[in-house]
């Protein structure tokens, strides 16, 4: 993108000049105020890879010798520190599980993160994106007992598993996976995320249509556009169901003159609500049942069967893992990937607090 820069001094502070020519694609683009996000991430990239020693936040883009753009980057965020006379070191913490048996268990902390990142481990995830999901599971695990006591090991967040459960599932690199994910954990041992400082959901999906959502009962989650996830696998997916399959899963009668009408959707089209002939089912509920990636979905009505064309896979709320992987493989830290796909929120650890 920038084929040289310079660091000037206007007298009072430095400025970086980064060059481009109007032959680049991305120059065509800086009329664009959605692309004010974009630039400000490739320059701190451009920074970080070229190990550029740049302390200010003003930039000037050049082209053909004619500056055309100024803006400001942000610093990285700083962690703040918080002091507390408890330890919230991830080996003392200790949480309290209700298994899927209703039996109890206690755990430490660094047991429950290595059981919940397995929940959503793939093949060559950068481990900034496991740090990034390891603080995000952190921070339920401390709001949760904070205000409950209990995690339910089973809920609309992840599934936990203890992590000898996926000798099978992750061999042959069981230990090359586990020790990827140990080492996730350590690096951000005692960090969390806030929200007007209060901990908040760990809304993580894999994929999604383009952007992520808002959600008004969540302030803190905001919508942030995600293009790479357009060229995921997951972007479009389509599955076929036949009508005598659908009539035993919803014990009732389903033929190709059943109706089928999206009674209620969401302003960005998450569907919440499905009429089928006489029968109502909430949109949630239709997901599950027919294990489809998410509610955002069309239906079509075929002779002899039915399909479902369903966009993205989850929620669309919160951190895109498939997203995050292109900011990780792109450079970005676990505090930038945390930091675009939760723009409002602050990056904390706790400190244990010496006696006096």
């Amino acid at each position: 993108m920038f084929y040289r820069y310079e660091i000037k001094n206007n007298g009072v502070e430095d400025i970086l000049y980064l060059y481009l020519t109007m032959n680049y694609e991305f120059s065509k683009e800086l009329g664009s105020a959605s692309s004010d996000s974009e630039l400000k991430r490739r320059t701190n990239n451009f920074i970080k890879n070229n190990g550029i020693n740049f302390d200010g936040d003003k930039v000037y883009l050049v082209i053909d010798d004619i500056i055309v753009k100024a803006f400001q980057i942000p610093k990285e965020q700083e962690i703040d520190t918080i002091s507390n006379k408890n330890s919230y070191d991830d080996h003392d913490y200790m949480v309290t599980l209700k298994m899927d048996d209703n039996s109890i268990v206690e755990i430490t902390l660094w047991e429950f993160l290595l059981g919940t990142l397995a929940t959503n481990m793939v093949p060559n995830l950068p481990i900034e994106v496991l740090k990034a999901m390891a603080i995000l599971y952190r921070t339920y695990a401390f709001k949760q007992m904070m205000e409950y006591q209990v995690i339910s090991s089973v809920n609309e967040f992840f599934v936990y598993k203890p992590i000898a459960y996926y000798k099978i599932a992750f061999a042959p690199d069981y230990d090359k996976i586990v020790a990827t994910i140990e080492e996730s954990i350590r690096q951000t041992n005692s960090i969390f995320v806030s929200y007007d400082n209060q901990y908040i959901l760990p809304f993580i999906h894999v994929s999604n249509f383009g952007y992520t959502l808002e959600d008004k009962r969540y302030p803190y989650l905001s919508s942030v556009s995600s293009l790479w996830d357009t060229s995921s696998p997951f972007y479009v997916d389509t599955v076929t169901f036949s009508y005598e399959y659908l009539s035993r899963l919803f014990h009732f009668t389903v033929t190709k003159d059943t109706t089928f009408q999206i009674s209620e959707s969401s302003p960005y089209g998450k569907v919440l609500k499905i009429n089928i002939g006489s029968h109502s089912i909430d949109g949630k509920r239709f997901m599950d049942l027919l294990h489809l990636k998410s509610q955002f979905l069309s239906i079509i009505l075929n002779t002899n069967n039915l399909s479902i064309i369903t966009k993205g896979w989850g929620d669309a709320l919160g951190l895109s893992i498939y997203g995050a992987c292109h900011l990780a493989n792109n450079g970005c830290s676990y505090a930038n990937i945390l930091n675009y796909y939760f723009p409002k929120i602050k990056i904390c650890e706790y400190i244990k607090e010496l006696s006096s």
